[in-house]
């Protein structure tokens, strides 16, 4: 684990939407963290219902509450966005701090979004040997800003709460992303809710578990100054009334019983997958363990070229190169059904040979 400032190196605007474009060609998605099989068509009915209020502005009461009685906090706690993305922007753009830091590898955009901003950023790299696992004491003691994803895209770690905790004190602001912490069993290490951590702020986001992605909804949990602030840098009506309709409807009880449906299916199909993948150990790939999150994070010879050649064979994944603190030899595979994963993983085979 070592400490680096910020450098002209991995692409930090390169997602991985970009890796299933290809033309006219459809190419089998382990590139994208969205559930697949989503919006399920109860939601998509709701969404749809929206569509008669477009001729009024957007009303986020509703929403607003409904997302803090999930959490158990009042709606002053609660800031409704354009998504994750746009909080990262938000943030960056209202948060008067002089040292923010960027743990990684993680989800690229909190940093660049800070850079778009002016400021400065100084990043605590994670080493594999040590399993991405976060010392808390690697953080510079002077950082004003922390920023953590849990759990962390791309690696699949889920760090422990008491880890994430020991960051806070007072006059630092830490962020921790949980966007994929609804696909985590039991929500375990979860900070959502929790009102007795300094400075903390959660973010979370609905487009990965529902498949929204093209909606763009997430919401923000911090201290009722902090959401005020981050308020007063919004755009007038920033969140679209059928994306409100979609917070509401993902945060009811029928949502939270097949999110944690959802969440269960999801980890046997990533330990089919991850036991796929060890299989192929004598060819070189190494998995990232122990994962987590919707994806896996796998290490082996070449991965570039064989990035080009699964995409030959109809497959698409995330390469690792623009995460900093990874290089070329790193991939990440989003986690399918099984029929999904035993097609990937012959093309695997093939694309490795």
């Amino acid at each position: 684990m070592r400490t680096d400032g910020e450098d002209d190196g991995p692409d930090l605007r390169h997602h991985g939407d970009a890796e299933v474009r290809d033309g006219g060609r459809a190419l089998v998605d382990l590139a994208v963290n969205v559930r697949a099989g989503t919006p399920p068509d109860w939601l998509r009915d709701r969404l749809a219902a929206s569509l008669g209020s477009l001729a009024a502005y957007p009303d986020g009461r509703a929403a607003r509450a409904a997302v803090a009685a999930r959490h158990g906090l009042p709606a002053e706690r609660v800031l409704l966005t354009a998504g994750a993305a746009e909080a990262f922007v938000l943030l960056a753009r209202a948060l008067k701090v002089s040292r923010p830091v960027v743990v990684h590898p993680q989800f690229t955009e909190p940093e660049a979004a800070l850079r778009d901003a002016g400021h400065t950023v100084d990043r605590v790299l994670l080493r594999a040997a040590d399993g991405f696992r976060l010392d808390p004491a690697a953080v510079p003691e002077d950082a004003d800003l922390v920023v953590v994803g849990n759990p962390t895209n791309p690696t699949s770690v889920l760090h422990p709460a008491a880890a994430l905790t020991a960051l806070a004190r007072p006059g630092r602001t830490l962020v921790v992303d949980e966007a994929f912490m609804d696909a985590v069993p039991g929500e375990r290490e979860s900070l959502a809710g929790r009102t007795d951590v300094p400075g903390l702020v959660v973010l979370r986001s609905l487009t990965k578990t529902w498949g929204l992605a093209g909606l763009r909804i997430g919401y923000v949990l911090a201290a009722p100054e902090t959401v005020a602030d981050l308020e007063r840098a919004q755009p007038l009506w920033p969140v679209s009334t059928p994306a409100l309709a979609a917070a509401e409807a993902c945060v009811g009880p029928r949502a939270l019983a097949e999110a944690a449906h959802a969440a269960r299916r999801i980890a046997a199909d990533r330990a089919h997958l991850v036991a796929g993948l060890r299989e192929l150990a004598d060819r070189g790939v190494r998995v990232a363990e122990p994962a987590e999150g919707p994806f896996v994070l796998v290490r082996l010879p070449g991965a570039a070229a064989v990035r080009h050649r699964l995409r030959g064979l109809g497959y698409a994944v995330r390469r690792g190169d623009t995460f900093p603190g990874l290089g070329p030899q790193w991939l990440r595979l989003a986690v399918r059904d099984r029929a999904t994963t035993d097609g990937f993983l012959a093309a695997l085979r093939r694309a490795l040979g």
